[in-house]
């Protein structure tokens, strides 16, 4: 199995960035949360909201081609960008990857 490196910047003021194994086939949401990291995922990863919107900096060759059904619900995220994807759709093919999670902290108590 290929092992390549996601690492994760964070919008959020005073997180450091991180580095952590992402397998051929895995996709950044269970990645993130096995390493503890607060991202949400309303729907339970399903594709079926826009909770796990994150920007992907660098490796978008690297994950798999979005959906429509994806995209439909990127652009109900906030503040979608052009490098805007659902972290549970978001799974790495071949290579290392580079993503920023939005701020987090307004979806805290929800």
């Amino acid at each position: 199995m290929s092992i390549f490196k996601l690492k994760i910047n964070f919008e959020e003021e005073g997180k450091e960035p991180v580095e952590l194994p992402i397998a051929a086939g895995e996709d950044v949401l269970d990645v993130v949360l096995d390493n503890g990291i607060d991202l949400q995922h309303n729907c339970g990863g399903v594709c079926g909201c826009s909770t796990c919107h994150i920007y992907v900096n660098q490796g978008m060759d690297n994950i798999q081609e979005i959906s429509d059904k994806e995209e439909d619900f990127i652009d109900r995220a906030v503040r979608p960008k052009i490098t805007s994807r659902l972290a549970c759709q978001c799974v790495v093919i071949d290579g290392d990857l580079e993503i920023t999670i939005p701020d987090q902290s307004g979806f805290l108590g929800h």
